[in-house]
């Protein structure tokens, strides 16, 4: 169904006008009317039409200016201006705010058939491109969302984009080929980009392509499937940890600053391996994950000494170093005191 709006100051041109587009094919067109350009506008707010009919000389607003700002709002309206003069420069005015027809009065039936008929074809035409082109930036674009969500297991947000994509392509009323396609290519990039980050090794999920008896919404569940089946194996890797990796290792260094913890040992927790954990763990904290670790040490070191009847033999080895020189010498090059100038420090002998 097609939406006309005829813009014209006299009713029974206007009238007259909105029935004869309509005959162009009654089952396919729907004409509404309006006396000048704010009526116009206020109607476009109401039920926005495919094409605009207009007058160039009415009162209020006149065709030239509803072109302009049908032309910088509304720029999927095609505009038809309809006038009585029959001015090089008024048509060449019109032609900049973006109108496709230019008709001169008085109009006969065949010439607003024709016209109709040129305006469906043009925007069927036009809505099939649009149907067969898929922008890459869109597609980009969710690859690197989804991608982000799946490796960090954030569900919410991994059903959130699986539901805009599913959105967008029934929007777009996309073939079942055209689907299964697109639908396709975006796993296989998908998998593809995990593997790039050279800690897991990813396979394809067979059974995407192929005959759908379900049709469009079938192949939109059978992608569902090959994601959360890529989130299972991920949450499996990791032996059951969803949280994020750095987080989840800094919690862990924490709860166990009295052991000889070693960067191979936090990587094998999280399922990654070391090489790949020393780089993100030094992306993500901007520091390698010794420093990390004796910083931390430290800190519990200072909250120890701030209690009285803690012998410093003792925090030495409840942060971790069986060596109490060593002790002694890694708190003072971290806080410039020794732990004994530190206690004074704090007023404690």
């Amino acid at each position: 169904m097609y939406r006309i709006l005829v813009v014209d100051d006299e009713p029974m041109i206007r009238m007259g006008l909105a029935k004869l587009i309509t005959q162009t094919d009654p089952a396919m067109i729907q004409a509404e009317t309006a006396g000048n350009g704010m009526e116009a506008l206020e109607a476009i707010q109401t039920a926005r039409p495919d094409f605009i009919f207009t007058d160039i000389k009415m009162p209020k607003m006149d065709g030239l200016e509803l072109s302009k700002q049908l032309y910088e709002t509304y720029g999927d309206i095609t505009v038809v201006v309809i006038s009585g003069y029959g001015d090089f420069e008024y048509a060449q005015k019109c032609m900049s705010y973006g109108v496709k027809e230019y008709l001169l009065k008085p109009v006969t039936k065949s010439v607003v058939h024709n016209t109709m008929n040129k305006l469906m074809a043009d925007r069927k035409s036009m809505q099939e491109k649009q149907r067969f082109y898929f922008p890459l930036s869109k597609l980009e674009d969710w690859l690197e969302q989804l991608e982000l969500a799946v490796w960090h297991l954030q569900m919410n947000d991994i059903q959130a984009k699986l539901q805009e994509i599913e959105d967008y392509c029934n929007e777009r009323r996309l073939e079942s080929i055209q689907l299964q396609e697109l639908l396709d290519e975006l796993y296989a990039k998908l998998i593809k980009q995990l593997n790039g980050r050279d800690v897991y090794s990813f396979e394809r999920m067979t059974g995407i392509s192929g005959t759908a008896p379900g049709g469009n919404h079938h192949y939109f569940e059978r992608f569902r499937l090959a994601v959360n089946q890529t989130v299972k194996l991920i949450r499996e890797k990791r032996k059951g940890n969803a949280k994020e990796p750095v987080e989840e290792a800094k919690a862990y260094i924490e709860r166990n600053l009295s052991r000889d913890l070693s960067l191979d040992e936090v990587a094998d927790m999280l399922g990654l391996n070391p090489s790949y954990f020393s780089q993100l763990f030094k992306q993500m904290t901007d520091e390698t994950f010794v420093h990390y670790r004796i910083k931390k040490r430290m800190e519990k070191a200072k909250k120890l000494l701030a209690i009285p009847h803690y012998k410093i033999t003792d925090i030495s080895f409840e942060v971790g170093y069986a060596d109490h020189p060593h002790f002694t010498k890694t708190f003072k090059k971290v806080t410039g005191y020794t732990p004994s100038e530190y206690r004074e420090m704090l007023g404690i002998e």
